[in-house]
């Protein structure tokens, strides 16, 4: 929940991303427009289910398309966390946005908890499972492997860790697979160079035009 129309427009003026990455911008529903008219590739933070109806606060897949959004996320950790979004949810908001010819980011990832008590491929699996058993391996569907215990912490999955759950997914699914979890600029080009890692989903580090661009340039390399 960040940047309303004028640091969006400031942002997408400054910003370029290098030659041979794609670089998707995701700003907050009141700020899509204004991103668009610059002209980067835009992904909305979330899509409701239902096309249209008694869904108040919600949006719809026809109307992202219709402004001309390329995608959204789905399922990202906080909406998990602090809006109870569920699996059987974020496999509906799959569903729906790839029949208006959306562009998916699926978020899964398993807490701290999970993962110490050795049920972080069992969360996964769960996770996964409920978008291929929905969707398959879609052509615009990416999963973001996102540990919750490394969003906003500042602490990073090992290579090894993050190498072991990118394998595990895509193992289940055959799809691009994005790491997000504290990335920043200074370790960013150590995870992409990882066997299974296609990509990252930014955080913090994307709010300011600096550090996201090193990112990227992280990943041209």
């Amino acid at each position: 929940m960040f940047k309303g129309l004028r640091k969006t427009r400031e942002f997408c003026a400054a910003f370029t991303a290098p030659e041979g990455v794609e670089a998707v911008l995701c700003p907050p529903f009141v700020s899509l427009a204004a991103a668009l008219e610059s002209g980067h590739t835009v992904f909305a933070q979330n899509v409701h289910w239902a096309g249209d109806g008694a869904y108040t606060g919600e949006i719809s897949a026809p109307m992202l398309e219709e402004l001309g959004v390329a995608g959204s996320i789905v399922g990202h950790s906080e909406r998990r966390q602090y809006f109870g979004e569920t699996d059987e949810t974020v496999a509906r908001r799959t569903v729906a946005a790839l029949e208006h010819r959306l562009r998916v980011i699926v978020c899964v990832g398993e807490s701290l908890e999970e993962r110490e008590s050795g049920q972080m491929e069992l969360v996964l699996r769960v996770q996964v499972e409920a978008v291929g058993d929905a969707v398959g391996a879609h052509e615009r569907l990416v999963i973001a492997y996102e540990p919750v215990w490394a969003i906003g912490t500042g602490r990073m999955a090992t290579p090894e860790q993050v190498s072991e759950a990118h394998a595990f997914i895509k193992s289940l699914l055959d799809v691009p697979v994005l790491y997000g979890g504290s990335v920043k600029p200074e370790r960013a080009a150590e995870v992409l160079s990882l066997e299974g890692v296609d990509g990252a989903l930014v955080g913090g580090a994307s709010l300011e035009v600096e550090s996201f661009e090193a990112i990227c340039r992280a990943a041209a390399s």
